[in-house]
């Protein structure tokens, strides 16, 4: 409901200002006449833009090809073609815009896993440092699962999987960040639960070794022995030539304590296929 009430907005404001030049021409000494191009002039012309590197004319001109013959068999393609361009010259916000109009137009034609590749890659590069917010990467993922999801047997797919697996690690880096901070701070409840956040959403990524290091560091703190010898022994378990491991054995070690699992533990739990 949400995307077809924006996308409403997108076209009235697109109506509403093309009503405002047309009556600021009206009242001008100099009426700018509309002339009506060839659409193979007009998509021509655009592509040769596009080649040219020159991609804020090209986007412009694939535009147009729409605007004066939206029934052309040409038109679709310069909907796609126009996403591309803005794509390339970094205005991702149009892109994605211009990608998701084609889709809703043309749901079938075969141009949309590109489009939705699109839209997935103009998210994707948008990404920023784990210290920023994370909103973009978090709709960069979704738009990549949505590509894998509905075109699996893709090669947009196939890019889409790699990038995955660095999205989510970014999503699990800005998780670790903000526990260490409340391990720094002694917040270890809340320390906790962001790295368990990594535990269990983020196993496939680099951030694991640490997150479980760090939950038995907090719960030594806590004086919760089972659950920091139980993340102990995960950690062994999974990645027993890890440092994050020698260190987690070297704090129980301290506490006169050995790695045990826990059974009705959630780290046990979300690692249980293991077990």
């Amino acid at each position: 409901m949400v995307k077809f009430l924006n996308s409403t907005v997108r076209n009235a404001l697109i109506i509403g200002a093309t009503a405002i030049v047309l009556l600021g021409g009206c009242s001008s000494d100099e009426v700018d006449t509309y002339q009506e191009q060839p659409v193979q002039k007009l998509y021509n012309e655009a592509l040769a833009a596009l080649n040219n590197e020159e991609y804020a004319a090209a986007a412009k001109g694939f535009d147009e090809v729409e605007r004066q013959h939206p029934y052309s068999i040409w038109s679709s393609k310069a909907q796609v073609m126009s996403s591309f361009a803005y794509y390339q010259s970094n205005k991702y916000d149009q892109a994605i815009l211009a990608a998701e109009r084609f889709i809703e137009l043309h749901p079938g034609n075969k141009d949309v896993p590109y489009a939705y590749y699109l839209i997935a890659i103009s998210y994707y590069e948008q990404i920023t440092g784990v210290g920023r917010d994370q909103k973009v990467t978090r709709q960069a993922l979704d738009a990549l699962q949505t590509l894998v999801r509905r075109f699996p047997n893709t090669e947009y797919a196939r890019d889409a999987q790699l990038k995955i697996d660095l999205t989510l690690d970014h999503l699990a880096g800005k998780e670790m960040e903000i526990g260490r901070y409340y391990l720094k701070t002694n917040k270890y409840i809340a320390a906790i639960n962001r790295f368990r956040q990594v535990v269990e959403r983020y196993q496939t990524t680099s951030h694991v070794p640490e997150a479980l290091h760090r939950i038995t560091e907090a719960y030594l703190s806590l004086g919760i022995e089972d659950e920091a010898k139980t993340a102990a022994a995960v950690l062994g378990y999974n990645f027993p030539g890890s440092e994050w491991y020698q260190d987690s054995y070297a704090l129980l070690d301290d506490n006169y304590l050995r790695p045990e699992v826990k059974e009705d533990s959630w780290i046990t739990k979300a690692w249980k296929s293991v077990f």
